[in-house]
């Protein structure tokens, strides 16, 4: 009887536990400024899960469990048409560029316009970014590339990772330029971030928090988008490499 009544007990507060937690998908470029605010967050804990864009929009497709996602405008537009999320309850959190990014060591190239950018890439002996089949930024540099009219001659010196800390090589002397958010720059040890785009190239992103419909923990999803939106985290994003979303 004892055990019987010590199970039932642990599943209750399992579930309770559950009850509690509120399940956010995010976009990876999002973590520098989502995963402090989550920890800091004491109504509810955040289970986080960080998957690049074109993944994300996958796993919502195939079913994953979530109460929450952090995506890009662009991204929430497009969910909110297939109806995985509902037009016009994505809040806008916060907003990042695109940097580049060279060993802490080595000398920062010129990136300081558009054709200094064009030179450092074709000196480059190589380059990595995410890959534009999954992630914002490396779909955005694909068409910068081509704008560029260079996209043939460095397509054999580009590596592409599928997301999350992709200027890792750089900082290990693996690799000479690094290209991502900013956001994703800054944590990565060994590297250091040379500046932005040209403002002609940049791409700002901006990502938005949004309730996946059905959830049963909307009460507490709104909170903590409001934790996210308020004066406090804002006081947060400069450190993070974002800036505010208006």
């Amino acid at each position: 009887m004892r055990r019987i009544f010590s199970v039932l007990f642990c599943c209750i507060v399992s579930s309770a536990a559950c009850a509690d937690e509120i399940r956010v998908i995010s976009g990876g470029a999002a973590r520098a400024f989502v995963e402090p605010l989550a920890r800091s967050f004491g109504q509810h804990e955040v289970k986080l899960d960080w998957q690049p864009m074109g993944k994300l929009v996958q796993s919502l497709a195939a079913g994953q469990p979530a109460d929450m996602v952090i995506v890009t405008s662009e991204v929430f537009e497009q969910l909110a048409k297939e109806g995985r999320l509902a037009p016009g309850s994505g809040r806008a959190v916060a907003r990042v560029g695109i940097g580049v990014a060279v060993h802490e060591r080595a000398p920062a190239p010129d990136i300081s316009t558009v054709e200094a950018f064009k030179r450092t890439l074709l000196a480059a002996r190589s380059i990595i970014q995410v890959d534009p089949k999954t992630g914002t930024s490396g779909k955005h540099l694909a068409e910068v590339y081509q704008r560029l009219g260079i996209a043939e001659e460095i397509k054999d010196k580009i590596r592409v990772l599928p997301g999350g800390y992709v200027v890792e090589p750089v900082g290990r002397g693996e690799v000479e330029l690094g290209i991502h958010q900013i956001s994703e720059i800054l944590p990565v040890k060994g590297v250091k971030l040379v500046g932005e785009l040209p403002r002609e190239l940049q791409k700002y992103t901006v990502y938005v928090a949004a309730p996946v419909p059905g959830t049963v923990r909307s009460d507490a999803v709104a909170e903590f988008i409001g934790h996210l939106r308020s004066t406090s985290a804002r006081e947060r994003l400069s450190q993070a490499g974002y800036t505010p979303p208006e």
